[in-house]
């Protein structure tokens, strides 16, 4: 059969420059003999399977065929995410955070990563080391105190990248996750991993605390706990959200798996049931539409990436300004300390690299920082008097002066002032530098 050159203009070479997904083939077009048009397409095996399945088909293949014997355990591994999503949901109470969480694992990107030994693991976009060690095993992700990303020792919330090789560092006195990790991780698997183990350890703790939740929030819409407490009304709630028992019940609201104010709406339409005559609904309403608090970090002017609610606090020991470049420091107890990245004490922070977070300013909030400066000048008198006119004219606020002057009659002035942005300190500085007498104006590290 006789076919005529290609077409003019027909013809593609992505094997030269393969695809964003890699696909790669030779496209070209030829006339048949009755002067029909087709396309041809020519590629290697290998090339056909990631075409026709995708790259993570085509790597599962090759790990098939390292060892036959693995062939079947590829096929069943296709029904390995539906099996732990069943196991998710005994362990989520409530259908809607189930929902959520299905929905979050369906439709996100994904990252490849490896481990030292070379298996890929497939993680979420945006996983961190603590993901990848709680989707090698449980106990992995409950001992794990630190991480190497490509043979070098970085931060257990660095976001792992495709083809990084990640070795999880265990500990078998390591005293178990932190609940700040639910604030990085990325993989409901590994969420859930981590909220079960404080269910577990902390189980006394929250019955009590849930137990105070349920009572706030019965007091605030005025009604009595003798009034919602009755067993069929707790009965019904307990089988609404699947709960084993009452104090099951306690133990999730302590922990924040399920909020008080849906509880007690559950009990609410119970007990409407009984007192048709009473107005329940305006108590419904008042428990949907209570107002939020206020997150702390908002008056801070920073940023913390991926924690809201967040306690933010500026070192002393460099007074960050807006317009710095900032790190964050995650202390314990006390919230995020911000620090500038020059900040004298920077060395030592970073002996702790696992505490480190991302921080940025808040570019629409306004809000005035202390900082202190210092200003050296020859002895005269009125000195501290035009530098006190020169911060009035300038509308900046001044907190603090102190001078002193030496035997080599240099006068020394310590200020504290307060500014808006680095820009404003810069503008302070400047001014400050053409009073008569002043030779040197700095900010204090």
């Amino acid at each position: 059969m006789n076919y005529s050159t290609q077409c003019h203009g027909r013809f593609k070479d992505y094997i030269a420059l393969p695809k964003a997904n890699m696909y790669q083939s030779l496209h070209t077009t030829l006339i048949g003999p009755k002067g029909t048009p087709f396309e041809v397409q020519l590629r290697t095996w290998d090339m056909h399977r990631i075409a026709e399945f995708g790259i993570a088909a085509h790597w599962a293949y090759k790990e098939a065929n390292k060892n036959k014997k693995t062939t079947v355990k590829v096929e069943e591994d296709k029904l390995s995410w539906l099996r732990e999503s069943l196991e998710w949901q005994k362990d989520m109470q409530d259908p809607q955070e189930f929902l959520n969480t299905l929905k979050t694992e369906l439709f996100e990107d994904e990252v490849y990563v490896f481990t030292r030994n070379g298996d890929i693991k497939v993680l979420p976009k945006g996983a961190t080391p603590i993901d990848f060690a709680y989707n090698i095993h449980t106990d992995i992700g409950h001992k794990m105190t630190g991480v190497k990303i490509n043979g070098k020792m970085m931060p257990i919330i660095t976001k792992l990248n495709n083809g990084d090789i990640v070795e999880i560092i265990t500990t078998e006195n390591a005293k178990g996750p932190s609940r700040d990790w639910l604030k990085f991780v990325q993989s409901s698997s590994a969420r859930n991993k981590i909220m079960q183990w404080f269910k577990r350890e902390d189980r006394e703790e929250n019955i009590e605390k849930g137990k105070e939740l349920l009572q706030r929030e019965i007091k605030r819409i005025g009604m009595h706990e003798e009034q919602l407490y009755k067993q069929e009304y707790l009965d019904v709630a307990i089988d609404r959200y699947k709960f084993g028992s009452l104090n099951d019940m306690y133990a999730s609201v302590g922990f924040g798996a399920i909020s008080a104010g849906k509880i007690i709406s559950k009990l609410l339409y119970e007990y409407r049931k009984d007192h048709e005559e009473e107005n329940i609904e305006e108590k419904i309403e008042e428990l949907t539409t209570k107002k939020r608090a206020t997150p702390k970090n908002q008056k801070s002017g920073v940023i913390v990436k991926g924690i809201d609610n967040c306690l933010v606090k500026f070192a002393k020991c460099c007074n960050p300004l807006p317009g710095d470049e900032i790190i964050g420091y995650v202390t314990k107890g006390r919230g995020v300390s911000v620090h500038r990245k020059d900040c004298i004490n920077i060395k030592e922070l970073f002996q702790e690299e696992a505490r480190i977070i991302d921080v940025e300013w808040c570019k629409t909030e306004k809000t005035a920082y202390k900082v202190d400066i210092e200003l050296r000048s020859n002895d005269r008198s009125g000195l501290v008097a035009d530098i006190a006119r020169e911060m009035n004219n300038l509308k900046a606020e001044m907190i603090l002066i102190n001078s002193k002057v030496g035997k080599d009659r240099i006068v020394v002035t310590e200020m504290t002032i307060e500014v808006e942005s680095l820009e404003g300190l810069n503008k302070v500085l400047k001014s400050l530098r053409k009073i008569d007498s002043v030779y040197e104006v700095s900010r204090k590290k």
